[in-house]
């Protein structure tokens, strides 16, 4: 929907080619339930698997990477890290026990591939992180000295000295602090930057969304803000919004007509008392409308995540990279439980939906469903199967 002018994410540079960072590859070394697991990622990726089979585990570490890619500390990515220890981890002869994640990204650079060993026994720390790119290694840290609140870094630079060496924060992820300490003066600084650059690129256009239908139903004040984790501000979305790109809005309305019970018309918006709005469904003719607060949890969803998939990074609360040219950026959509009170019907219709949109190159989704068999040999569509 909103866009920079000139900007059609259906016809921008990057379709279909590497030119727009993405995360190809995650990897789940030792977290939570899993141990030595690698899950590919294309466009669209579903985990599907019975409860405990760890598909929410993987996307809490992909979202836990995209903020540490975005700057934020340990703390804020694992607010319960002893849990992300793998059950029955034993302790080194120093007492400490963590957990290792990592991911490839792929883009103008070529495969990169950041790997993070943290410490959460007896101090939450980053034991060491290690950026690759064409067999070369151009970042590692390690914790040398528990007493200092620092890792030692080392980074490629070529020349007489072929590393550069310095302290990084022991809370942070080296790789998105590197373009704050490498000059690019040299051929081999300017490999490391592009490396570092397109895996903070890929991580930083993540948006965690969740829908939850019991916060979608009333109305809210207009504003000019951004669709939130949970679209429980759909409605103040949908009013900025719905005149800045007809296109999308009819393809909104058009996705309600297969989510949403009885006939739908378009998607409204009522402007109420008080500077409030809340959403609707226009029924037609006599039919007159429904607001969204009637509606089945399972519609709810259904429209708070076609929203997302129909939109870009200016509509949602997100972090974006504003240094990088929108053409060039994409956004990849977590959704934990896509599927969740949906029916069969909405499913195979979001799904549908959702493998349309990635495949146009603007957006990505990985999401977790408990049954994928209306996903299936979908274009564009890769299924992760889980077992407990």
């Amino acid at each position: 929907m909103s866009r920079p002018p000139g900007v059609d994410p259906d016809t921008s540079p990057g379709r279909g080619s590497n030119a727009r960072p993405a995360v190809t590859q995650l990897r789940l070394s030792a977290f939570r339930s899993h141990r030595a697991a690698a899950f590919p990622l294309g466009p669209m990726t579903l985990f599907a698997g019975p409860s405990g089979s760890g598909k929410s585990n993987a996307l809490q570490a992909y979202e836990a990477l995209a903020l540490l890619g975005a700057g934020r500390d340990l703390a804020t990515a694992f607010p319960d890290p002893a849990e992300c220890v793998p059950e029955r981890a034993v302790a080194d002869r120093q007492g400490r026990r963590g957990f290792r994640i990592g991911c490839t990204v792929d883009g103008p650079a070529g495969p990169v591939l950041l790997d993070l060993a943290v410490q959460t026994e007896p101090s939450l720390r980053v034991a060491g992180e290690r950026l690759t790119a064409g067999g070369r290694t151009l970042l590692t840290t390690a914790l040398r000295d528990p007493a200092r609140s620092v890792v030692e870094a080392a980074w490629h630079t070529a020349g007489s000295a072929t590393v550069t060496r310095g302290p990084l924060p022991d809370d942070r992820l080296g790789t998105a602090l590197l373009p704050l300490r490498v000059a690019g003066s040299t051929e081999a600084q300017l490999q490391v930057l592009a490396a570092a650059e397109q895996v903070v690129v890929a991580l930083r256009s993540v948006f965690a969304c969740d829908p939850r239908p019991e916060r979608m139903r009333q109305p809210v004040p207009a504003g000019a803000g951004r669709l939130r984790r949970g679209c429980d501000n759909l409605a103040e979305v949908l009013h900025r919004t719905r005149s800045e790109c007809a296109k999308r809005h009819a393809r909104l309305a058009s996705a309600a007509r297969t989510g949403c019970a009885g006939a739908v018309a378009d998607v409204a918006v009522e402007e109420l008392a008080g500077g409030r709005v809340r959403a609707l469904l226009a029924r037609g003719g006599a039919l007159g409308s429904t607001p969204v607060g009637r509606l089945g949890e399972g519609e709810l969803r259904f429209l708070g995540l076609a929203l997302v998939l129909l939109t870009g990074p200016g509509v949602l609360a997100m972090d974006q990279v504003a240094e990088v040219p929108v053409a060039y950026q994409s956004l990849t959509v977590l959704a934990d439980g896509f599927d969740r009170s949906l029916d069969p019907e909405q499913t195979r219709q979001l799904v549908a939906l959702g493998a349309e949109m990635c495949a146009r190159g603007h957006i990505r989704l990985v999401g977790t469903v408990t049954d994928a068999s209306c996903a299936r040999g979908v274009d564009g569509v890769t299924v992760v199967d889980l077992v407990p």
